[in-house]
């Protein structure tokens, strides 16, 4: 079993800048944000290139969500700093950024028998009245997996493209074993 097109579709990164951000001042500068601190202690700042939103605390803490790869995220972290220091906000030069969850989407190319696969595999959930897909779990490494009929798979939890890959071997492995059984 080849999985095929396995594509990252998002990638959640944080990073702590260091510094206190005025938020009202940030929400006044920049037209692409939205702030309602009675709801969300967080500004949402939309970035249009690449495509993206990061949440911006007063701590100086950014959550980075929509980006595909780590070199938008960089990119985006970047102009976020590039804003703040429109309106003053004396920014160290690198953050450490860290990359909290990768969601990546592909295929099996093969028809899975969820209902055998509940059974075989530890770790699962299904319950097809509720939701057509199984949801199956593994612990090395960490990674949640959202397994379809049609072979089609979400996956959720790895950090970086070794743990990505290193959970897929292991989804083949476990799924070929099941299958056989």
């Amino acid at each position: 079993m080849a999985t095929t097109n396995l594509k990252i579709q998002n990638i959640v990164a944080t990073t702590s800048l260091g510094v206190k951000v005025p938020l009202v001042k940030l929400l006044r500068s920049h037209s692409n944000t939205e702030y309602n601190p009675e709801q969300f202690p967080g500004l949402v700042l939309r970035i249009k290139k690449p495509k993206s939103a990061v949440l911006v605390f007063s701590s100086g803490n950014l959550v980075c969500t929509g980006t595909k790869n780590t070199a938008q995220v960089n990119e985006v972290i970047r102009q976020v700093i590039n804003q703040l220091r429109k309106i003053g906000v004396k920014v160290k030069e690198k953050p450490k950024i860290t990359v909290q969850n990768i969601v990546a989407s592909g295929s099996t190319n093969l028809v899975l028998n969820l209902n055998k696969l509940a059974l075989m595999l530890e770790n699962t959930e299904y319950e097809p009245e509720q939701f057509p897909g199984l949801v199956y779990k593994l612990d090395k490494p960490n990674a949640t997996f959202l397994l379809f009929s049609n072979g089609k798979l979400v996956c959720t939890g790895t950090k970086n493209r070794k743990q990505l890959d290193e959970a897929m071997k292991q989804l083949v492995v476990n799924v070929k074993a099941a299958m056989s059984k």
